[in-house]
């Protein structure tokens, strides 16, 4: 081949507009290959959401160099997924393409180049997506107490990895049983408690509440459930007002008012937004009796309607993401009205990062 000849290193076939289906790069790349000496390469778009498969179908027809961008990044549609590629290669074929645990770095540096490219991780991308490993019908975490590898088709660790077991009103005790082991707390051997954690979980998302992205406020759940104090302070109350002035600026403030270590607290905070002013207030006010509060930082905040949970009334559901420099968790507040949706949640993303840094978790007797 004259490529070759010429000093090319790998000759590489490239399906340029993504067309092509596996069984169409099998046949051409194995016709290739029984003309040709040299290496052979793949280079796969992913317009027929076929790249990685049809870059696996090269590698078994004979061809050793491929072509992948990390995360699938690339015009159009992307390209084939170097991540996915990299573990279909070595857990499925078997081919060592990497140095000894090198695999299990994947979700870091997965989630790392998407943090640079600012783009966020998809979170059902096979292998290093935070819900690859995720399960929450209770007929799948039954079969998870059974054997492991019945709905896991590789160790979650081997690509860096977690299983997960989200916790929804369509799961029964074998879910909350393992999520509960999950965070570190075994409720099989005691039926009742586990039974009431069930059913108050049952009776929140009936609500419109939702623990499936709220790792945070379940644990919390769970150590009231056992009798731990899992609040940092008790509110008396809290008001937040919007002003809009005269030259047309926007102005929220807040007022909060807390007990926290033996004192009654008082604090007012201005913000872009309500919810930002009452995070604010809150966190000057808790900041005098927790000073570590200063690390911890409002990371992401959503909203959403839930339509038809009571009647025709719209219930607001807010998750807020959390973290301290070291950890990332998620609350929620359930709410007819968004601000006191918001104070939930915000007040369960202080108390658990208070849980973290040892302040709260002893008997509540």
């Amino acid at each position: 081949m004259p490529h070759f000849d010429a000093g090319a290193e790998a000759a590489v076939m490239c399906d340029t507009n993504g067309g092509m289906l596996p069984s169409g790069i099998t046949r051409i790349v194995s016709d290739v290959r029984s003309r040709v000496q040299g290496r052979l390469g793949i280079h796969c778009q992913d317009d027929t959401g076929c790249a990685v498969a049809n870059t696996i179908a090269a590698v078994e027809a004979g061809a050793t160099h491929a072509q992948c961008t990390a995360n699938g990044y690339g015009e159009r549609t992307g390209n084939a997924d170097l991540f996915v590629v990299v573990a279909n290669l070595e857990l499925k074929l078997g081919l060592k393409v990497l140095p000894a645990d090198h695999l299990r770095e994947s979700l870091r540096i997965s989630h790392a180049i998407a943090e640079i490219a600012n783009i966020a991780p998809d979170t059902h991308q096979p292998y290093v997506g935070v819900s690859s490993f995720a399960h929450k019908a209770g007929l799948h975490a039954s079969a998870l107490k059974v054997n492991y590898d019945l709905y896991n088709h590789e160790d979650a660790s081997v690509v860096g990895n977690d299983m997960r077991v989200l916790v929804t009103e369509m799961a029964g005790r074998a879910s909350v049983e393992l999520k509960g082991k999950e965070l570190g707390y075994d409720l099989s051997g005691d039926p009742a408690l586990l039974g009431r954690v069930v059913d108050r979980v049952k009776d929140l998302e009936s609500q419109g509440w939702t623990f499936e992205a709220a790792d945070a406020s379940f644990e919390l759940l769970v150590r009231n459930a056992l009798g731990e104090s899992v609040r940092g302070f008790s509110v008396e109350s809290w008001r937040a007002i919007v002003e809009q002035r005269e030259d047309g600026e926007v102005l929220s403030e807040a007022t909060v008012k807390v007990h926290a270590g033996g004192e009654r607290i008082v604090a007012t905070g201005e913000g872009n937004g309500p919810v930002n002013a009452l995070d604010k207030a809150l966190r000057l006010a808790l900041s005098q009796i927790y000073p570590e509060l200063d690390d911890i930082t409002l990371a992401d905040y959503k909203v959403r309607i839930v339509e038809g949970v009571r009647g025709t009334d719209a219930v607001t559901r807010v998750l807020v993401g959390s973290e301290d420099g070291s950890a990332y968790w998620t609350t929620v507040g359930v709410h007819d009205n968004v601000v006191a949706a918001s104070w939930m949640a915000l007040q369960d993303a202080i108390d658990f990062g208070l849980l973290r840094r040892g302040r709260l978790g002893g008997s509540q007797t």
